[in-house]
């Protein structure tokens, strides 16, 4: 069975966890594509989100984790791609529903926002949750595009 790449990206609020992240992911067989960045110098969250975003479109990574100060910001960047659902997650229910019922492919986390033990738990949950499907799948084919007139249907 080939081994799943993870796309991990963070501003300079998220550096630390993104290491700590990208240590748990290894840990527990994944490789991680770090797409930066990996210093305090100021940095804009929304062009790590784009990185999260184009290799999961390019298929070098079948999901991403991103991390800014709040976690808010990188997932406003990434869900502007009709390819991502990305999830701001606080704890391990909301990452696990976030896969469960959304098929999330990316997690978003909040540095500032949570420990490292909740992290890990967000982690662990997005990584061993499977999307459910049935009754979910025609509000998450809706997420990818924008609704038609009326808000009644996808316009694509």
């Amino acid at each position: 069975m080939a081994v799943s790449v993870i796309a991990l990206a963070s501003d300079h609020a998220g550096v630390e966890l993104k290491s700590f992240l990208a240590n748990e992911m290894k840990a527990r067989g994944y490789e991680v594509l770090d797409l930066g960045t990996d210093g305090p110098a100021s940095v804009d969250y929304p062009d790590f989100g784009y990185a999260v975003a184009k290799v999961i479109a390019e298929g070098k990574a079948e999901r991403g984790v991103a991390v800014c100060g709040s976690g808010i910001g990188i997932s406003i960047a990434l869900n502007r791609y009709p390819h991502i659902r990305a999830a701001l997650c606080h704890n391990g229910l909301t990452a696990r529903l976030a896969r469960q019922h959304n098929d999330a492919n990316v997690l978003c986390m909040g540095a500032r926002m949570i420990g490292l033990e909740v992290a890990r738990d967000c982690l662990v949950a997005f990584l061993d949750t499977a999307y459910e499907g049935g009754r979910h799948d025609g509000r998450v084919a809706k997420l990818g595009c924008p609704p038609a007139t009326g808000g009644s249907a996808p316009s694509c």
